[in-house]
């Protein structure tokens, strides 16, 4: 009996029990991202594509060195990387110094990725790591935004520090000052990143990966429904508190992560509700008026306890080691 199972090889995770493979998975998470990166390039120009090209081409870089050095084989085919880099262009500022960009990069493919052992051994995001250790090391030029036409106006009211930089709506919300109405939020005509511009074409892109069952709108909808209560709870507008910031990126494109979110169905919704109190904990009482990062990288440390709490059976297995 043993020897019926002695070439039985299992791959690391995602574990896609389907016709799609890694490659057509990733390629369709990019797809999905081309309508954001399309309202980006019209509200902030080229600067958006370049720091996308730059941040794709440095991932790429990074997954095929590491694995040379390490003697792994390539992955690079399986567009894992190329969404990593778009996705930790979606959390920088266009006008961020293309170096600080790439050291992002390294943090993200180098120590998150592949140092752990490659795709599906990572602890947690890789984009969301890179995201948040460029903002702790570099926090001035992580806040710098490039200033649309009608933030501009909506500054002139921004009593906080930095105004000259481009305050991010959240900022300006902290500081009292003007917003831009909800309406424009929506459709995208803010300050911030790539990912904190256009709502509605983010949307899209989800609506995509659901229709493709790429992703389950198990998380994205227990993440934003979540929010949306707790700021009503709360006294905020519900509306601003969904559209502002990078509540919809993180929702869609990071907190649906295969590696790093739960495997069960009741385990997805504990993770998104998790993303969502941790967001409205941080923006509310903390010194930082966004906890997007912060609170998907929080939920993935506790992704391995929700997935052992919540999998009452596996290959037959209940919980409690008994046979089904």
């Amino acid at each position: 009996m043993a020897d019926m199972h002695k070439d039985l090889i299992v791959s690391a995770a995602p574990h896609v029990v389907s016709p799609a493979d890694t490659a057509s998975i990733m390629r369709d998470v990019v797809i999905a991202l081309i309508p954001a990166l399309a309202v980006s390039t019209y509200v902030f120009g080229f600067g958006a594509i370049f720091l996308t090209a730059v941040c794709v081409i440095a991932c790429v870089f990074f997954e095929w060195a590491a694995r040379k050095i390490l003697k792994r084989e390539n992955t690079i085919g399986d567009w894992s990387a190329i969404v990593t880099g778009v996705i930790l262009a979606f959390n920088l500022p266009v006008n961020i110094p293309k170096w600080m960009a790439v050291v992002g990069c390294f943090i993200a493919i180098v120590v998150v990725k592949q140092l752990f052992g490659g795709l599906g051994q990572n602890f947690a995001n890789p984009a969301i790591v890179g995201r948040i250790t460029l903002f702790i090391g570099f926090a001035t030029p992580m806040t710098n935004w490039v200033i649309t036409d009608r933030m501009s106006q909506a500054i002139i009211n921004y009593s906080g520090p930095d105004a000259v930089a481009g305050a991010t709506p959240l900022a300006i919300n902290a500081a009292g000052g003007q917003l831009p109405s909800n309406l424009e939020m929506f459709l995208g005509t803010i300050n911030g990143s790539m990912g904190e511009v256009s709502t509605v074409a983010l949307l899209i892109g989800g609506i995509y990966l659901v229709i493709r069952k790429v992703i389950s709108p198990a998380i994205p909808v227990s993440f934003l429904a979540t929010v949306a209560v707790l700021s009503l709870v709360m006294g905020f507008d519900p509306i601003f508190q969904l559209c502002a910031g990078g509540v919809m990126l993180g929702a869609i494109f990071m907190a649906t992560d295969y590696v790093t979110s739960p495997i069960t169905t009741p385990g997805r919704i504990i993770f998104g509700i998790g993303c969502g109190v941790f967001t409205m904990l941080i923006r509310s009482y903390a010194s930082y008026p966004e906890g997007v990062s912060f609170a998907i990288l929080l939920m993935n440390i506790l992704t391995p306890h929700i997935d052992r709490i919540t999998r009452s059976k596996l290959n037959g297995v209940a919980k409690g080691g008994a046979k089904a």
